[in-house]
């Protein structure tokens, strides 16, 4: 039998089985949903057997499908691997990424990023720039760092942005709060409130740049915090209206500990890259590194999109 299989059958599949379903699966590799069901539909009809159940929830895979994933899992991992040995004897094995970032929530998926990437390139070095960075971009042209994370691009800066993923923020109140009964709030709601905020400038605060300035709002007052279980905890106690991504938060909200409010009908939406300086960019682990990001996100944090 004249085999079929191509690694990108075998990429298909495992992407079904880590995101669920034919929508996120498509996403996850860069694809519309016609073509990964293409695939699907080759191989079913090449072997005259389904691979997987079309009304399952999460989808869930026949014996024939399993099988194939058995090999997915043998074959791509050994692929992988020795496409990162071609490209260590190409560009050498040493290197390092020192990160630097600007939002108090990143931690939250780039620190499992980083574990997966030590896995894949245990030789290149690892490391977050120590604390948080009101410049990350800054310390890339000063050679003490090698990736920044950002939430925005700046053309005027001669750095590489490699596009990670975005997200809704929502503004965050107590359950017996005023605003409480307001499915969407608008800038004048934030007026009278005491708006709980990290500590950096206002041009890195979304609900500032993009609503509430535009709206020449002011809030009554500001109050900061490193901590965002410091945050969540002022905000149960009505001490002010906070405003996280809403992945960051959805903790909280599934346990009824605070109230998720939309910002304007269209949405308050985040955006995170990864900046770095051009040559970096050449580099194979750099590319992982930022593949690894998006992927790793994408299955774990709740309602992001890649971009």
């Amino acid at each position: 039998m004249q085999s079929i299989l191509e690694l990108r059958h075998l990429k298909t599949l495992q992407a079904l089985r880590e995101a669920g379903n034919l929508l996120r699966a498509a996403t996850l590799l860069n694809v519309t949903q016609s073509a990964l069901s293409h695939q699907v539909k080759l191989l079913e009809d090449h072997y005259g057997v389904a691979l997987f159940e079309r009304k399952s929830t999460p989808l869930r895979f026949t014996p024939a499908g399993e099988r194939l994933l058995q090999l997915a899992d043998q074959v791509l991992p050994l692929t992988a691997n020795t496409e990162r040995d071609l490209a260590r004897l190409a560009q050498g094995v040493a290197g390092q990424l020192r990160i630097a970032v600007e939002c108090h929530t990143c931690f939250d998926w780039l620190m499992p990023a980083m574990d997966v990437f030590r896995q894949r390139w245990p030789e290149v070095e690892l490391d977050i720039v120590s604390g948080f960075q009101a410049d990350p971009v800054g310390l890339l042209y000063q050679h003490k760092a090698d990736v920044a994370i950002v939430s925005e691009i700046d053309h005027a800066e001669s750095v590489a942005y490699h596009p990670l993923f975005r997200f809704e923020i929502v503004a965050l109140i107590a359950k017996d709060h005023a605003l409480a009964k307001k499915d969407i709030l608008q800038a004048e709601d934030f007026a009278d409130e005491t708006l709980i905020t990290y500590p950096v400038p206002d041009e890195m605060l979304d609900i500032v740049r993009q609503v509430l300035k535009p709206a020449n709002i002011e809030p009554a007052a500001r109050r900061t915090t490193e901590l965002t279980v410091a945050m969540l905890q002022l905000v149960a106690s009505k001490r002010g209206i906070a405003t996280l991504p809403l992945w960051a938060a959805q903790n909280y909200l599934n346990r009824h500990y605070v109230l998720g409010k939309r910002i304007t009908p269209q949405g308050l939406t985040g955006r995170l890259y990864a900046a770095c300086q051009p040559e970096l960019s050449e580099k194979a682990y750099l590319a992982d590194f930022v593949e690894i990001i998006r992927e790793t996100s994408y299955l774990n944090l709740e309602n992001i999109e890649l971009i």
